[in-house]
């Protein structure tokens, strides 16, 4: 009898140790998951009242945009270091989606793109993660890269003064490769990035040479290009 009351006692005790450690660990997930989504919010928030103000696109990167960009970034990279990438199964599919908000707009930590790529891949093909999110990932870097996307989805302005996807692999794929990981068709996109420019005031660059020059210097300078 005393045997099986003391065995009890070890198994309660465990049990409430066990159960202190599963609250604590959702209490630490909730809390990374308010933080990203504060994050996003900033840079929405942001970009919003750069927007308004008509500040955003006057020239190259908006300084005060950076800024949050910069600041979100370096909290993601540490995040990233501390538990990996923060899927859906720790921060909830918004909690998710807004770490990868912040990661596409760190456009000044090349590094931390290129660590993130895999752990993203490999989150949505667990899925913890949204395949969308981790192909337009793969398009931003190439992108930036000066190499062919492989799905079409960053925009940028081309010599005829448009909203276009420029060079892309194998493009007779390309309809595919994007069914696949959920995009929309390439035109419905292109279509809604037009359509939002016109509305938000983002003008093509009058001199598209130097615009254009001054987009592969910054590139150049912050690491993505070399040689």
């Amino acid at each position: 009898m005393w045997r099986r009351a003391t065995n009890r006692r070890v198994l309660l005790k465990t049990e409430r140790r066990d159960f202190k450690e599963t609250m604590s660990n959702k209490a630490r997930r909730n809390a990374l998951r308010r933080l990203l989504l504060d994050m996003a919010r900033l840079d929405r928030s942001r970009r919003a009242e750069l927007v308004a103000s008509g500040s955003l696109f006057d020239a190259g990167y908006e300084p005060r945009m950076a800024r949050v960009h910069q600041r979100n970034a370096r909290r993601l990279r540490r995040i990233i270091e501390s538990v990996g990438w923060p899927g859906a199964d720790l921060v909830g599919p918004d909690g998710a989606e807004a770490a990868w908000l912040i990661l596409q707009h760190a456009i000044s930590e090349p590094d931390l793109l290129r660590q993130a790529l895999p752990l993203l891949t490999a989150a949505a093909r667990e899925g913890k993660a949204n395949p969308a999110h981790a192909a337009m990932l793969e398009d931003r870097i190439r992108f930036f890269e000066g190499r062919p996307q492989r799905y079409g989805t960053q925009l940028d302005w081309d010599a005829d003064g448009n909203l276009s996807p420029g060079e892309v692999e194998n493009p007779l794929k390309l309809a595919e490769r994007r069914r696949v990981v959920g995009l929309p068709p390439l035109e419905e996109q292109v279509a809604d990035a037009r359509s939002r420019a016109i509305v938000e005031e983002e003008r093509s660059p009058a001199d598209y040479g130097a615009y254009a020059r001054a987009r592969d210097e910054w590139a150049a300078g912050v690491g993505w290009r070399t040689g």
